[in-house]
């Protein structure tokens, strides 16, 4: 037996691929490939004898050689010879041979069992690890199977095995469908309905893909494709399951949307999710027992129901958090399928967004990003499916109104929604309503006793009543006096409630709404140390969903380990809370309350003002770094406002990249903080703008950067601050450019380029010319573009950044690819490569890679465009870089097209369309879609190709762009026809 020989390491054996034998991570000589033959025709019989005359048939058929049978036995000596110390795996019986191979020796036998184990999953109704089984079973191929092999057993099984994976291929798109990748799924089965054109069940698929993807015209020429293909080829229509589903995509029937069932989930597997969300209960929960019996019974009957949606309602600080998650926690049994949680930040600035919240709950829920639509609605829909089948618990925390939580709301039988909120929500259609109100007496005293001890108030009963008294029986300001007492063990309770008398009469006055609220954060503040007091009151000033340490020690003026003590304290006095290590946030109320502080207590609005200055320094200096780091050789730090604090330091830009995508919310915060400054703080605040304009390119935080900058630009005319304006214009030009709207971009330029002039501002005259020169080629202005080009590598070399003249120069090596100077564009690519290189500054160079693949495409230079593409994708992807790698991918299409590689070229036409659904601009869109349908049209499918043209044709007409006639040309012969 193969393994047997001491070695301890079995042979094993690839047929799903070249024919090879391996001993551990050895490749054994198998020698010829007619030895290699009689290896396979063996392994392919699973162990059982081939007698001679079979294997000489197997190898030669109707003309063997004359020695035929002496040719067998060299082979096989020469294998056992190969095997060495395993040579015993070959046997020879009964006049024949046969290999005894271990379990798990042979490639096949592990794709036959995982593709099994699949089908098993399936039947069970759980299609996720179903779909996983099948990828790891097609993971096992290699290429083409038996590849090389000679003589015609070889020959009729490579077409049996290749058909075979033909079909799990169906079976694994089947499933990508059924779990929601339905997106991904296009790009795939283009290209295979282009390799197999005639095979039904792909077309089948590669409708339904396109409908679930928005694409129901698509998918109606893809019909209409195979129908005219069937007939001119085979004489035949469409099979009767193809005819169904195009009846069923013309009549829009909603089966055909996407419907996952409880089994796609509720098995053990990596890939199958419950969500277990539920933040930790409180363990001193006290009394409420009628609100929690209420409020249980409602979920316990939301099996059987179409959805239990209950709404607690309440002041701020009444307990309406802590009473949900109680009550969420005791009825987690009823709701296996997993429990949803999201704060909707319903009373801040900022309330979080339906499509953002629906996203991380699908992710929650195993949904995979490329399976995520984008738009509330769509998401909504694929929220509902997915719960589909499933019993699931969702806690809405402190939701605005009713309008921000209907889409949120799981809507299927057997699962629930818990909702808090300050505002009554009477307008929640079937929605059952509790309102909490403040705790009762004996409530509040037993709430006080768990947290300060029973020994210490049954001494002093009638003091501990006073204490919760003055805290008009709000749970929020009982746990702050109490947990204020129970630090500071020489107080007795009486000694709290002296120090509370003077706020208990300001409760008497202040007991109506939310102004109770306030009056209860008096307790723990007048408990403040002095340092506590003024950094809880600077903290929150700043705008923003939470602060780091780093941030916050700016704002304090102290170094990070003496701001980590002082805000660790604040988090022990529950004023402040710890978002997670080395981050901290306010509750919203008490932001508004330790503002109004500041306004009260604070000597001078100068120290206010003093502190948000050093927080926008703080983020400026290292916005500043970062862009560095990753830009060696730009001088655009010496060119931005001087900062006095030095913002952190990195030497990875990995890690610096990070700090900036992690931290654009806090950023972008502080910028529209700074919106209506004058003078030096809003410079500065233009300033970080352009050091974080990477934020703008990545598609996560462009909209955010577009509105501060708009903000920005209003701030500047007003104050009439030209330099600033000038900066803030070039700023949106980068913004407008990325999305593909250029009159608006050319707009902006013009205008920063003048007041550049004006201001003698390098800035907007090197980045604003350099933006001009691309839009005017975009534009079809090429003697404009080569005008603005040149004058941005004037700039930027009058300003010595090097890697500035390398992106100039790669955008007039595009001119002149336009206007047909081939070689002098080469040359020009070639000149940005270099000084890239020479400055080593590997994101940008990918720029250069990109430029310079147009070049070698337009010399017919294919293979080596090739190369340069494939070189800057990673590096794209690696910097967040999704339009630039969209339209690499577009790139990669049009050169497929070009040398004649149609599926291929259709295939990374469908991925640039996904990565490009929300980046670019409609411009950008309509010319990956004329690029597809060419590819569609030369691969035969012309109605499909028609469908494409047609909505780029739309896009194109809508935006006023020449490249529209172009396309009306392509449509003409299919109009005509």
């Amino acid at each position: 037996m193969a393994g047997d020989s001491g070695h301890g390491q079995a042979l094993r054996f690839t047929v799903l691929g070249p024919v090879r034998a391996w001993r551990g991570e050895e490749l054994l000589n198998t020698g010829s490939p007619q030895q290699r033959a009689l290896l396979a025709a063996l392994l392919l019989r699973g162990g059982r004898t081939a007698t001679a005359p079979e294997l000489v048939d197997a190898l030669w058929g109707e003309e063997p050689p004359h020695a035929a049978l002496a040719a067998l036995r060299t082979y096989a000596s020469r294998l056992r010879k190969a095997f060495g110390p395993d040579a015993d795996t070959l046997v020879s019986e009964s006049g024949g041979y046969a290999i005894q191979v271990t379990p798990g020796g042979l490639d096949i036998d592990t794709a036959e069992r995982l593709a099994g184990e699949a089908d098993k999953a399936r039947a069970a109704g759980n299609r996720l690890r179903a779909r996983e089984l099948i990828a790891d079973s097609l993971a096992v191929w290699d290429g083409e199977p038996l590849a090389g092999l000679p003589g015609p057993y070889a020959e009729t099984q490579r077409t049996r095995l290749a058909e075979w994976r033909l079909s799990l291929l169906e079976t694994r798109l089947d499933l990508d469908l059924e779990v929601g990748c339905h997106a991904e799924a296009v790009s795939e089965l283009t290209a295979l309905t282009a390799a197999h054109p005639l095979r039904e069940r792909l077309r089948e698929l590669l409708m339904l893909a396109l409908y679930r993807s928005g694409r129901q015209a698509e998918a109606l020429a893809v019909y209409a494709d195979t129908r005219r293909l069937l007939a001119d080829e085979l004489g035949v229509d469409p099979c009767p399951e193809l005819s169904e589903l195009q009846q069923r995509i013309l009549q829009a029937d909603a089966d055909l949307n996407l419907h996952m069932t409880g089994g796609d989930r509720n098995s053990a597997g990596p890939a199958f999710v419950r969500p277990a969300q539920l933040p930790a209960t409180v363990p001193d929960f006290t009394g409420r027992a009628d609100m929690v019996h209420e409020l249980s019974d409602q979920l316990a009957t939301a099996e059987g129901r179409v959805m239990a949606v209950s709404a607690v309602a309440g002041i701020g600080g009444v307990g309406k958090t802590t009473l949900a998650v109680h009550v969420a926690h005791a009825a987690r049994h009823h709701f296996p399928d997993g429990q949803l949680y999201v704060d909707l930040q319903g009373t801040g600035p900022a309330v979080a967004e339906p499509e953002a919240v629906l996203g991380s709950f699908l992710r929650a829920l195993g949904v995979p990003d490329p399976a995520i639509p984008d738009g509330v609605e769509e998401r909504a829909a694929l929220f509902r499916s997915t719960l589909d089948g499933r019993r699931v618990l969702a806690l809405l925390d402190n939701a605005r109104d009713a309008a921000q939580i209907r889409p949120l709301l799981p809507g299927n039988e057997g699962c629930a929604a818990l909702v808090t909120s300050r505002i009554r929500m009477v307008d929640l259609a079937g929605a059952h309503l509790v309102d909490l109100d403040v705790m009762s007496p004996e409530e509040a005293l037993v709430l006080f006793t768990r947290i300060v001890g029973e020994e210490r108030v049954g001494a002093e009963r009638d003091a501990a009543m006073d204490v919760v008294a003055a805290c008009g029986f709000l749970p929020l300001a009982i746990r702050i006096a109490a947990s204020r007492l129970a630090s500071r063990r020489t107080w007795t309770v009486s000694v709290l409630a002296r120090k509370l008398a003077d706020e208990r009469r300001r409760l008497d006055e202040l007991r109506a709404g939310d102004l109770a609220v306030t009056a209860t954060f008096e307790l723990g503040y007048g408990q403040l140390t002095a340092e506590q007091a003024r950094a809880f009151r600077l903290l929150g000033l700043a705008d923003g969903p939470d602060i780091s340490l780093a941030a916050a020690a700016a704002v304090l003026d102290m170094d990070a380990d003496h701001a980590e003590d002082v805000l660790e304290s604040l988090v022990d006095t529950s004023l402040l809370e710890s978002a997670a290590p080395g981050r901290y946030r306010y509750h919203d109320l008490v932001r508004l309350y330790a503002r109004s502080c500041a306004e009260r207590d604070e000597h001078s609005p100068d120290e206010r003002e003093a502190a948000l200055s050093r927080l926008l320094d703080f983020y400026l200096a290292t916005a500043a770094g970062v862009y560095v780091l990753e830009r060696p050789g730009d001088p655009l730090r010496a060119h931005l406002a001087p900062t006095a604090h030095p913002g952190l330091a990195f030497t990875d830009p990995a890690a610096a990249g990070n700090w900036l995508f992690s931290e654009a919310g806090c950023l972008l915060a502080c910028v529209r903080q700074h919106a209506d400054s004058t003078g030096d703080t809003l410079r500065r605040a233009v300033d970080l703008l352009l050091a974080a304009k990477d934020l703008a390119e990545s598609g996560a935080d462009s909209r955010q950067y577009e509105q501060a900058a708009i903000t920005l630009l209003a701030s500047s005319q007003a104050s009439g601050d030209t330099r600033a304006e000038g900066r803030a214009r070039t700023v949106l030009t980068h913004v407008y450019h990325f999305a593909g709207r250029f009159e608006l971009a050319e707009d902006h330029a013009s205008a920063a380029v003048d007041l550049g002039r004006l201001t003698q501002d390098a800035i907007p005259l090197c980045y604003a010319s350099n933006n001009r020169g691309i839009i005017a080629n975009y534009q079809h202005r090429y003697e404009d573009g080569e005008i603005y080009g040149e004058q941005a590598l004037a700039a930027f070399r009058a300003d010595g950044n090097r890697p500035g003249e390398a992106s100039a120069l790669c955008n007039l090596s595009r001119v002149h690819l336009s206007t047909g100077r081939v070689e002098s564009a080469l040359a020009l690519a070639e000149q940005a490569i270099h000084l890239y290189r020479e400055v080593n500054v590997s994101w940008r160079h990918a720029n250069a890679l990109y430029a310079y693949a147009l070049a070698l495409t337009a010399a017919g230079r294919h293979e080596e465009a090739m190369t340069s593409l494939l070189e800057a994708m990673p590096v794209f992807r690696e910097n967040r870089q999704r339009m630039w790698e969209g339209m690499t991918l577009f790139r990669m299409a049009e050169l497929h097209l070009a040398t004649g590689q149609l599926a291929q070229a259709a295939a990374h036409a469908e991925q640039a369309l996904a990565v490009l659904r929300t980046l670019g601009g409609d411009w950008r869109r309509a010319n990956v879609l004329t690029v597809l349908g060419r590819s569609l049209d030369a691969l035969g499918q012309t109605g499909r190709a028609h469908a494409c043209w047609t909505e780029a044709l739309s896009l194109f007409d809508q935006l006023g762009s020449s490249e529209a006639a172009e396309v009306r040309g392509l449509l003409a012969p299919v109009q005509a026809a």
